[in-house]
């Protein structure tokens, strides 16, 4: 088994002979020799155990054995206990995630500040049919259906060549000690379930079962890596960064001919469930301004685009100040060259909504530049009374996108120029206008 657990790394290209490996050790079969195989073949490594506090008496003699493995083979011992539970009920996920996140966050920590190379699990295959399983249980997109990957950044799996009559064989064989977890006994876990019942039961029907699943598992691989780069290509087609926002076109989804599925594969990043983005999907063309939520991002239906943004996107914005001296002023999305001008209305000739012209007599300095907010009101140029912002803009058609990245320039608490679209009425120029500010849009 050390031949192929050599040539197994050598083949994945997981590590070279001078690297540096942070094993992962609980205490069970599997990472006891995986343990024993980075030893013999001479390689550079430490141990990390995790106690996640969870058995009691149990974990913390887990603990007591892995840091006499590390003493047996003379290398690096680290070990972190976590309070699990209430980190679970905390967040509101489950415990085996709680562990799974607080597990890999250490980790990854650890390996940074004692500058090990790579981090190693003791998942095997076994473990990667039971996740296949577990994925298509669960719903997942073509990556859930590789099992579990060999490399993914600096996390790598060197025994998953190996199955668990393998690694069994090889304990006995060479007289290892390990302990067993309590927890994998009982069918309370989904994982144990699987491992239980279905796999044997499908070993009934097929008695190459795990030879053909082996297959399976490489060719959806293949396949999700070619599938990667069809979302790869179609991604820049679709989306583009605005801002805070990203956008995606409506049109290129309906073009690509496969717009639900694409749909699942470029939100799920943003933690949009399968049943959302097949609801996204249905609601392509319905009224601009359905929204819809993840946990952590909203998307918007706008007439060509949905709009992608974090939910604190909308949370008040920052204000910022205009001089009266100041001739040019940049924040995110906005860029304007200011300058005072002597004349009157003859000089006027830029028609461009870009370009606002106001009575410099009537402006109280500092102006103040801001996103609009709901109940803003301004007197458009050219109409009597007074309009909210809401209605102005869809009277203009403007999309909510253009609406949510929308400024105004303000003086004394008058909007005096929604920026980009049109001045209010009251700061317009007239022929007793001395001094006339110019503010351009670049």
């Amino acid at each position: 088994m050390l031949k192929q657990f050599l040539d197994f790394i050598k083949k994945e290209g997981l590590f070279g002979k001078k690297g540096s490996i942070l094993i992962t050790v609980s205490g069970g079969v599997d990472s006891v020799v995986m343990c024993d195989l980075f030893y013999k073949a001479g390689l550079s490594f430490g141990i990390a155990h995790c106690n996640f506090k969870l058995r009691g008496a149990e974990s913390d003699e887990d603990k007591i054995f892995v840091a006499g493995l590390a003493g047996k083979y003379k290398v690096p011992f680290y070990g972190k206990s976590f309070n699990t539970k209430p980190y679970a009920e905390k967040k509101g996920i489950s415990i085996q995630m709680a562990a799974r996140d607080l597990r890999y966050e250490w980790l990854k920590r650890l390996a940074a500040e004692k500058k090990y190379d790579f981090i190693a699990t003791a998942h095997h295959l076994d473990d990667s049919i039971e996740t296949f399983f577990i994925n298509l249980l669960r719903g997942t997109g073509i990556a859930g259906l590789q099992g579990v990957p060999v490399k993914q950044g600096n996390i790598i799996r060197p025994l998953l060549f190996a199955n668990k009559e393998m690694i069994r064989k090889y304990v006995e064989e060479n007289k290892l000690t390990w302990r067993e977890d309590s927890s994998n006994l009982t069918d309370k876990y989904l994982r144990n379930n699987i491992r239980h019942h279905l796999i044997p039961s499908l070993k009934k029907l097929n008695a190459g079962f795990e030879k053909t699943i082996t297959k399976e598992l490489s060719y959806f691989k293949d396949a999700g890596e070619i599938f990667k780069k069809f979302v790869d290509e179609k991604r820049k087609e679709i989306m583009r960064k605005e801002g805070k926002n990203i956008l995606l076109s409506i049109k290129k989804l309906k073009d690509s001919g496969h717009t639900e599925t694409l749909l699942h594969e470029l939100l799920r990043a943003y933690d949009f469930t399968p049943e959302t983005t097949e609801l996204i999907a249905k609601r392509m063309f319905t009224t601009a301004g359905k929204k819809f939520l993840s946990p952590s991002y909203r998307l918007i239906k706008d007439r060509d685009f949905f709009i992608l943004s974090p939910h604190a996107s909308r949370e008040k914005e920052k204000e910022y100040s205009l001089k009266k001296d100041q001739n040019e002023f940049k924040c995110e999305g906005l860029h304007l060259k200011i300058m005072p001008l002597n004349g009157n209305l003859s000089i006027l000739k830029d028609k461009n909504s870009s370009t606002a012209y106001l009575d410099h007599s009537k402006l109280k300095f500092p102006l103040k530049i801001r996103k609009w907010v709901p109940g803003d009101f301004f007197h458009p140029l050219g109409m009597k009374g007074k309009k909210k912002l809401s209605d102005f803009f869809i009277d203009r058609k403007i999309s909510i996108h253009e609406k949510e990245s929308c400024y105004i320039l303000e003086s004394g608490g008058d909007i005096v120029w929604v920026i980009g679209q049109r001045i209010d009425d009251r700061y317009k120029v007239e022929r007793s206008t001395k001094k006339i500010l110019k503010i351009g849009k670049v």
